[in-house]
């Protein structure tokens, strides 16, 4: 009895619990229990048919509680007070997934594309055996540029671009080259490239190299094997019947070399004349061969594969001349063709920018997008075509929907020997104008091959060009020691074939005033330091607050900043013979910048007439010099020096490039505009 007594109990306790209990209730329990005979028994009996069989339970009164039975928590979860807020919750979610989905389709359409790695800053041009020497041979080489890197990203530059150093001979600078696959011995070893290339991206750099296909050393393996008719190199090179008696080579036209004289020389091993359009130890290549082209793109996979992230294309228009060998037409068609010997005397229609020449840069670049697939590695293309006419070397961009370079390096600024506003002002409208839409511009002020800036227009022009360099839309290219205003050396006599202009702008990079200008240790270096160095090097520079240098980081970092001038609007204003002033906008953002830049004798400038609404004051955001910096300035009388330049900050909602008077005079590569409110860039203006 004692034993059906507690039985009893706890079964009374569990139906208690199953009413009014909140904890956690084992209904396993009331399943097994046993019934009990009398009321007790027919109560459990009825209070489980009530929960667990097919009758409809009463739940008045009852609420929800934990570890009910799924059958209850079914009956309550269809109420209306629970089933309507999570309906309502569910189609929320819903919505506001849709929502962020829409948002991000707009915001990726809507979006401009970003700028690329090659766009975003500055590239800095190094001449190899210039920059540095960290082996105490008097030659600068690749150890020395990673010792510099510091320097170099202080200079706010984003890409480093190397000059030829493969394995070659001293002829014409190392374009004569023995090997594409080798670093030459002046330069270091491999290993010493591939750190380099490490060094560089680890500070955040891309690398650039140049890239020679036109031609190749007549010391090179292929000239080698095809003037002896071996295989498939029997035809690498150009080939033709001529006549040899006596010493004396009748060619096969009246072709000349770029350095003059026939380009045409008579090899005796294979009793014919090979072509080359630059010195005869520069056998130039025939790309009508297939096997050709494919040999230089197995070369440009070899660097990529080490890391390289883009290359210069050198000397591209020379790469095909004509089938037959008609002669070229004389400049001056009454001279006497025998002594027809430069370059400048003939027009050179049969021999540079042929048909199917942009076929074989297009193939380059397919060859370079195989190694483009990964983010943020893009691998850059630029092609040089110097001593082309804007027209046609905008045509290395391509066609719309047919790529070729990214830019074609834009170097028609470095051939001003004398500078004004209008000389300017027609060699950016000139590039603009014939630009195609879309496409992204680039600019220099020099390179290895022209006078250095001081030495064409003087030292007081230095800091004006670079502050054109800035604030121009598009890509600055410095070459090395521009950025403090280095110049031209006195011509040195090698004992080579060189270019003596050209040579004068290669010497050694002026770090500071110890011996050699820091740049070697050695007793001798390949090339003099500049009899300047003592006051114009980077150690002085960076102490001077109105040094070149100073400015040209000044100008570096707010290019780096400033959306106005690395995506904004260019809208020209107004140039004569002194000046040339323009704006910097950006739709979206309430402020301009005005360059005004002088290339004349002193000058006083009234902006109010240039610019409706203008205030009577602006401040100058930067200038030429350092004192003016911050400052304000009257805009109705600006006194300009020779080599003066500023950059005017003025904040207004009345854009250039939306008035109608200034359609044509405004461009804009690619179109962006800025929220303030998502700080976001859009393109639906």
């Amino acid at each position: 009895m004692a034993e059906d007594k507690s039985k009893r109990d706890s079964i009374g306790m569990n139906m208690k619990g199953c009413q009014t209990n909140n904890g956690f209730v084992h209904n396993e329990d009331i399943l097994e229990q046993t019934p009990d005979t009398g009321s007790s028994a027919d109560n459990l009996q009825h209070s489980t048919t009530s929960i667990l069989g097919s009758q409809e339970p009463d739940f008045k009164g009852v609420q929800p509680y934990a570890g009910m039975p799924k059958e209850v928590l079914f009956q309550f979860s269809g109420q209306a007070r629970y089933r309507i807020p999570r309906e309502i919750l569910f189609w929320l979610a819903v919505a506001s997934v849709l929502v962020l989905i829409a948002a991000t389709v707009a915001i990726i359409v809507l979006s401009p594309k970003c700028l690329d790695w090659w766009q975003e800053g500055p590239m800095y041009q190094i001449y190899p055996r210039s920059f540095k020497d960290s082996n105490k041979d008097g030659n600068g080489d690749l150890k020395g540029i990673q010792d510099k890197l510091d320097y170099i990203t202080a200079l706010n530059v984003k890409t480093v671009w190397i000059t030829s150093f493969y394995k070659s001979s001293l002829k014409d600078f190392r374009y004569g080259v023995e090997d594409f696959r080798q670093v030459d011995s002046i330069f270091g070893t491999m290993e010493d490239f591939e750190n380099l290339v490490a060094a560089i991206h680890d500070k955040g750099l891309k690398l650039i190299i140049d890239f020679i296909p036109n031609h190749t050393s007549d010391k090179h393996t292929w000239f080698q094997l095809s003037r002896t008719r071996t295989g498939k190199y029997t035809d690498y090179y150009i080939w033709h019947d001529c006549t040899h008696e006596n010493g004396t080579t009748v060619p096969p036209n009246n072709w000349l070399s770029v350095y003059g004289n026939s380009s045409w020389h008579f090899d005796e091993v294979r009793n014919q004349c090979y072509f080359h359009q630059f010195m005869k130890e520069q056998p130039d290549l025939n790309f009508r061969n297939p096997d050709v082209q494919e040999e230089m793109k197995e070369i440009l996979r070899f660097w990529l594969t080490k890391g390289v992230d883009g290359f210069s294309f050198d000397a591209v228009k020379f790469l095909l001349e004509a089938k037959h060998l008609r002669d070229e037409i004389q400049v001056n068609k009454t001279q006497i063709p025998d002594t027809v010997t430069q370059y400048s005397e003939l027009y050179h229609d049969f021999t540079t920018t042929q048909v199917g020449m942009h076929d074989i840069v297009r193939s380059f670049r397919q060859t370079m997008d195989q190694y483009s697939t990964e983010p943020g590695r893009y691998r850059f293309m630029g092609t040089e075509a110097y001593a082309e006419t804007i027209d046609r070397t905008v045509m290395y961009y391509g066609l719309p929907f047919i790529q070729e370079a990214d830019f074609p390096f834009n170097n028609y600024l470095t051939m001003l020997d004398t500078v004004s506003g209008n000389s300017v002002y027609e060699v950016i409208t000139s590039w603009m104008e014939n630009m195609p839409e879309g496409k992204w511009p680039n600019w220099m002020i020099g390179g290895p091959d022209s006078s250095r800036l001081t030495s064409r227009l003087g030292n007081e022009y230095v800091n004006v060009m670079n502050m054109l360099l800035f604030t121009l839309p598009g890509t600055p290219i410095t070459y090395y020691g521009e950025e403090i205003g280095m110049g031209n050396i006195v011509a040195i006599n090698l004992n080579e074939s060189y270019d003596t202009n050209t040579l004068r702008s290669k010497s050694p990079m002026q770090w500071d005033n110890s011996s050699n200008a820091g740049f070697s240790e050695a007793s001798y270096t390949w090339l003099p330091t500049n009899s300047d160095y003592h006051t114009v090097n980077v150690d002085v520079q960076k102490t001077q607050s109105r040094s070149a240098l100073k400015l040209y980081q000044d100008l570096s970092l707010l290019h780096a900043n400033e959306l106005l001038l690395n995506r904004g609007w260019f809208c020209h204003l107004r140039n004569d013979s002194h000046y040339v002033v323009y704006t910097r906008e950006l739709d979206g953002i309430d402020r301009i910048f005005i360059v005004v830049l002088n290339f004349g004798e002193s000058t006083l400038l009234n902006l109010q007439n240039m610019i409706s609404g203008l205030p009577a004051t602006v401040r100058i955001r930067l200038s030429t010099n350092s004192a003016n910096k911050g400052s304000e300035v009257d805009t109705s009388g600006i006194f300009l020096d020779k080599g003066e330049g500023l950059i005017l900050e003025h904040n207004t909602k009345n854009l250039l490039h939306r008035q109608t008077a200034f359609r044509d005079r405004c461009f804009v590569s690619n179109r962006a505009c800025y929220s303030s409110v998502l700080n976001i860039l859009y393109t639906s203006c």
